[in-house]
């Protein structure tokens, strides 16, 4: 497959300029009939060609009713669909439309070339000094009475609008015939002579993850066809899933490259003006001759003037089991375009089987550490027992070894490789080592990145807002954190985030009596440690010292930190010291010099203030600053600021997923070279399917809080939406606000300068100024952010090379980066009755649910307020439900057994509040791969966490005689888990999550109730919903007794806690269950389907003439041949043996 995504993105494609994109479009215009852009240059050219162009020309006339592939096998279903629609007309596609067939084309045609800016009653576009801003009609999206399904062939959600295929054959004939206005080309909107047209574009979008040695990328098709004037919205979904090219060429043809298909097509078309069609006109019946769901659905009139959906806002889809689907969007909010893009994917994905679409975050989250001033590898952190002689001698591939004794990486010089008894050193700036009977240094350099033959890798780098450097180490083995199944607002994008922008920097703040303190620092310092363990150790040499140069600072953290393993003397004994003295502690062992001995107190002092001594401590006459971390807000809405331990660094990251995820169960047994660490039976692999993310910069309201978006959003090329066009007097009136001018980030600044001090463009997007909409700013301003593993794929490189070498992985065999841990986010609130929205403030700030538990949940996913929406309530199931074409059946089946096949036991977390008290906003969602990355593989077992009283079990309450089910809310975390694995981030963890946080009853027990009966009564509405369009049905048996407890309290007499419920969703009852045996031949009989119809294609392809020269070039022969072999292999009784342990295919029935 291939696509073009732009700046940014195809780094090694040749850039085309302004006039020479101006030239290509003139000419396909010209080439078409069309007018074209009036410029003296291209008249010139276009006289030339004028004979070659009229001879295309008549070509292109006689070829009019001439599709694409695509576009024929579209035409095809909505012929078959709509054949028994009475009085129909022929309904065809364009033939004659302007090709975007690379990515750029529609950006540069948004906007006539002379102008900055293109105004309509519908969208908005400016061209600005960053990229372009397109502000459509309505500033965020509703699911309210949006989405419709037609009749016919797959049955209509419960939750969606059911329609008459005669008013969908009505409405598609309209969106194919739009009013001239709305053709206009803004390309071309500056002349008298104007274009009017058709635009089309093809997508590939990935369904299927790659699996190396198992499965290609798989990706289904999809024909965007929109009028000239929403232009804008091709601009927006060819930059998140890219421009898959001509349509017309062989080359394109999905269906001649079976490998990288999945089989299915869909086709979106834009039309705005169908939201003034009156329904009488569609066809639809009086009200008084509706049926029951037609009045429910508004699919009736009373008045003849009546418009269709109220004149709102919707979308109406056509599909069935044939694997084609069709959508008309009548709005051209961004959102709607990107949401029906997913929507397809996921009906592909359910069509093909095996494979997930996930309303998803993720990020691979390396542990790392702040590792002072000076480093040498020891036996705390995890080892491969690797040398770097071995280490060489498996990657000669990858390096180039200097006779110094070190290597130098082949494909990025700024990755080294260094002895394992390699010395860091700040002070010396230097990376020295022992080669045999030499010693051997280079230059330590914050631009190089330094790994050790166990994987561990070391970078230089400057302290926070300071002029100290220090160094910092991240583990090899990354912790894949998945987070699925994430209602809007719940933190999908935080979860990739760096924490670092939430973090701030102070003084270190000491007692009044700094000289007392120092006495107890020194009387521990002296002690010795030998006897703190419960089992006496047998030490060969002395225990070190806290001062030993050979004991890290992380080792001095552990050893004053109660465990375990010591003696419950030894805890009491670390209990009772002050964490102030602690702190000194840490403090003193970080910038110890060996050199001092035992004069280390003379570096370390406060000053004299008014005759008193200070607060702040200093260090060699400098003060110290320390780190803290924002985790929410106090009642009255101030920060809650607290230290980070001394060693704490954020975790290294690398983005995987963001919104639109591609994901496939593969059985363990089929895969090498995988972290033994982990037992799961199977694993989900996945992938990210957007290229740029749809990001809300929330915080940019905030001048410089958010780093990274106001550095995104000061970049070029960059898509924006929702904000304001800003003239070069509204620009310099926020630069002569020289105090909030100071607050933003250099990138901004800089952007803000040369606005200023250029002539062109005339506007600017300003990351703190959100669009007005009537007069106030829109809570919803948003961009596009071109990937981060993109833009930087070092960090995915280094990533992937270290794990590699930590797994002993050669280059020749493929490395396999599985989800570890599962973490779905929920959003919480308090009441807002002024909004009339319910209290949903029930979750304290972590909790595990058992599959019944959690599943329940999923099937409703109840959200509170989010920007991105316009509501409170039931997003549906697993949070993707309102833009889910088909039942909800499919995913709810799909997922639950992913979780059963893989053995993922999810910890969600919140966001917005803990309690109807406490505001967290994100700051929850940052911190998760923090803990997580920090803790091992068994102390994320959910049975070790309860065992050992991290979780405490959620009991029903009585509230004034009533017994409310809390228990639905399954375990969450203790004080316990607080101070262990928070201890591990923070100096004083107790104080990070209060009582009333981990309990949010005691915050209001009345909001605690009253938001446990709104949560069961939503769940019991939307589990009614699914006993009434085949839902039901359609659910595998754990679902359908998890629904009808929802709905009855009961299922066959037992309840949610009855052992026989609970069998349902073991593993061991699934792999052995007859429905699931049938959804694996389903899968077989799916795939024997669709390489008979390859085969048949593949050959008529071969027999025709005029593709004879492509065939050659494709190569059709060898792929004719595979085609026969793969289906020998899937009729096979093999298949359907490999097939087991994953997830098949669902009936849809």
């Amino acid at each position: 497959m291939r696509k073009t995504y732009g700046a940014g993105i195809d780094t090694k494609k040749r850039t085309v300029n302004k006039k020479k994109k101006i030239q290509y479009i003139n000419l396909k215009l010209a080439a078409l009939g069309f007018p074209y852009y009036q410029d003296e240059r291209t008249a010139q050219f276009l006289d030339i060609a004028t004979p070659l162009l009229d001879n295309y020309k008549e070509q292109t006339r006689l070829l009019s009713s001439h599709l694409s592939p695509i576009g024929k096998r579209i035409q095809t279903f909505l012929n078959n669909y709509l054949a028994e629609v009475p009085g129909k007309k022929n309904i065809s596609l364009p033939g004659n439309s302007f090709v975007l067939d690379t990515h750029g084309l529609a950006r540069m045609m948004s906007i006539s070339p002379n102008k900055d800016c293109y105004e309509t009653d519908i969208v908005r576009s400016y061209r600005t000094a960053q990229g372009i801003l397109h502000n459509p009609k309505h500033d965020k999206r509703t699911t309210k009475g949006v989405f419709h399904v037609v009749e016919g062939g797959l049955p209509v959600p419960n939750d969606k609008k059911a329609v008459p295929k005669q008013t969908f054959a009505k409405l598609l004939e309209a969106a194919l015939d739009p009013p001239k206005d709305l053709m206009e080309l803004p390309f071309t909107s500056d002349q008298e002579d104007k274009a009017e047209l058709f635009l089309s574009l093809m997508l590939r979008p990935v369904v299927v993850p790659e699996v190396p040695g198992l499965t290609k990328e798989k990706a289904m098709e999809v024909l965007f066809l929109a009028p000239g004037n929403l232009i804008s919205n091709l601009d927006f979904v060819e930059s998140i899933f890219g421009n898959a090219g001509d349509p017309n060429l062989p080359e394109n043809d999905a269906a001649l490259d079976p490998e990288t298909w999945t089989g299915h097509s869909g086709c979106v078309i834009l039309a705005t003006h169908l939201i003034h069609m009156k329904k009488k006109d569609l066809g639809l019946p009086h009200y008084d001759d509706a049926t029951e769901r037609q009045r429910r659905d508004g699919m009736c009139w009373k008045d003849e003037n009546e418009l269709y959906n109220d004149g709102g806002a919707f979308k109406i889809t056509a599909r069935d089991e044939r694997g084609v689907v069709v959508t008309i969007i009548a709005d051209n909010y961004f959102g709607y375009c990107k949401k029906e893009v997913k929507t397809q994917i996921s009906y592909s994905a359910n069509l093909y089987g095996l494979c997930e679409e996930e309303h998803a975050g993720g990020a691979l989250a390396f542990q790392s550490y702040d590792l002072g001033e000076r480093f040498m590898l020891d036996d705390r952190l995890p080892t491969n027992n690797l040398t770097f002689k071995e280490m060489t001698s498996l990657y000669s591939d990858l390096m180039n070894v200097q006779p110094e004794g070190y290597g130098i990486d082949k494909n990025n010089p700024d990755i080294l490789y260094i002895p394992e008894n390699a010395e860091f050193n700040i002070f010396e700036q230097s990376v020295s080592w022992a080669n045999g009977n030499s010693n051997h240094s280079i230059k330590l350099l914050p631009t190089k990145h330094y790994i050790l033959p166990s994987g561990y890798r070391i970078q230089m780098r400057k302290r926070m807002n300071g002029h100290h450097w220090h160094l910092t180490g991240a583990v090899a083995e990354g912790t894949l954190c998945h987070k699925p199944c994430t209602v809007s607002g719940g933190g999908k994008s935080e979860i990739s985030k760096s924490i670092r922008d939430a973090m701030i920097q102070g003084s270190v703040i000491v007692s009044d009596d700094l000289q007392k303190d120092l006495n107890m620092v020194e009387e521990i310092m002296e002690m010795d440690f030998s006897n703190r363990f419960k089992e006496p150790y047998q030490y060969t040499k002395p225990s070190r010292s806290i001062l030993d140069s050979t004991r890290s600072l992380g080792s001095v953290i552990k050893l004053l930190t109660p465990a375990d393993e010591y003696s419950d003397e030894y805890n009491l004994w670390l209990q009772s010291v002050p964490q102030r003295i602690k702190d000194l502690i840490y403090i003193v062992k970080r910038r110890y010099h060996n050199e001092w001995d035992q004069h280390w107190r003379e570096f370390f002092s406060v000053d004299q203030i008014n005759g008193s001594p200070g607060n702040e401590l200093k260090f060699m006459g400098r003060k110290l600053i320390s780190n803290y971390l924002r985790v929410g807000h106090d009642l009255d809405n101030s920060w809650r600021i607290f230290q980070v331990r001394q060693d704490f660094y954020p975790a290294q990251k690398v983005q995987v997923e963001d919104d639109i995820t591609a994901s496939i169960i593969v059985k363990t047994d089929q895969l090498t070279d995988l972290n033994l660490q982990y037992s799961n039976p199977s694993v989900k692999l996945l992938t990210n399917c957007e290229a740029r993310l749809f990001q809300r910069p929330d915080d940019c309201v905030i001048k410089g809080y958010d780093k990274q978006a106001e550095s995104d959003l000061a970049s070029p090329n960059t898509f924006l939406s929702n904000f304001e066009p800003l003239t070069r007097e509204q620009v310099k009136e926020i630069k002569e606000d020289t105090i909030g001018f100071d607050f933003y980030t250099q990138p901004v600044k800089d952007l803000i300068n040369n606005f200023l001090e250029n002539d062109e463009p005339n506007y600017l997007v300003v990351p703190s100024e959100p669009r007005l909409v009537n007069g106030v700013p829109s809570q919803n301003p948003r961009y596009l952010q071109v990937r981060p593993d993109l833009v930087e794929p070092t960090d995915k490189y280094l990533a992937e090379v270290c794990e590699r070498i930590f797994r002993k992985i050669p280059t020749s065999k493929p490395l396999y980066l599985p989800v570890n841990s599962v973490l779905p986010g929920r959003r919480n609130n308090p009441a807002d009755p002024k909004n009339n929205v319910p209290p949903l403030a029930i979750y304290n700030p972590i909790h595990y649910q058992e599959l019944p538990e959690l599943f329940i949940d999923f099937i409703c996913s109840i959200t509170g307020k989010s920007p991105s929406t316009t509501g409170f309530g039931s997003e549906g199931a697993l949070t993707k439900g309102p833009f889910n074409n088909l039942l909800v059946a499919a995913d709810l089946n799909n997922a639950l057994l992913s979780y059963i096949l893989t053995g993922y036991e999810p910890l969600s977390s919140a966001a917005g509040y803990v309690g109807p008290k406490y505001k967290v906003d994100h700051d929850i969602s940052l911190l998760m791969p923090e803990i997580i990355s920090r803790m091992s593989v068994e102390e994320r077992d959910p049975k070790y966490l309860i065992k050992n009283g991290y979780l405490e079990k959620v009991e029903n309450i009585e509230y004034e005689g009533e017994v409310i089910e809390a228990s639905l809310l399954g375990y969450r975390i203790t004080i316990k888990f607080v101070h262990h694995f928070l201890g591990r981030i923070f100096n004083n963890p107790d104080a990070v999550f209060t009582k009333d946080m981990l309990r949010p009853e005691m915050q209001d027990k009345e909001t605690f109730v009253h938001s446990l009966k709104n949560l069961s009564i939503t769940q019991k509405r939307v589990a009614e919903g699914l006993m009434t369009d085949g839902t039901y049905e359609a659910l595998c048996p754990p679902l359908q007794a998890l629904v009808s407890i929802m709905v009855n309290g009961e299922y066959e007499g037992k309840d949610r806690e009855h052992p026989d419920v609970r069998q349902l969703f073991t593993r061991e009852y699934v792999m052995n269950s007859d429905w699931y045996k049938h959804r694996l031949k389903v899968k077989q009989e799916r795939d024997i389907k669709f390489w008979n119809q390859t085969i048949t294609y593949l050959e008529d392809a071969l027999g025709r003439e005029n593709l004879e020269e492509a065939a050659q070039k494709l190569d059709l022969e060898t792929k004719l041949k595979k085609a026969r072999e793969e289906l020998t292999h899937v009729q096979s009784d093999a298949y359907i043996d490999e097939l087991y342990g994953t997830l098949g295919a669902d009936p849809l029935k």
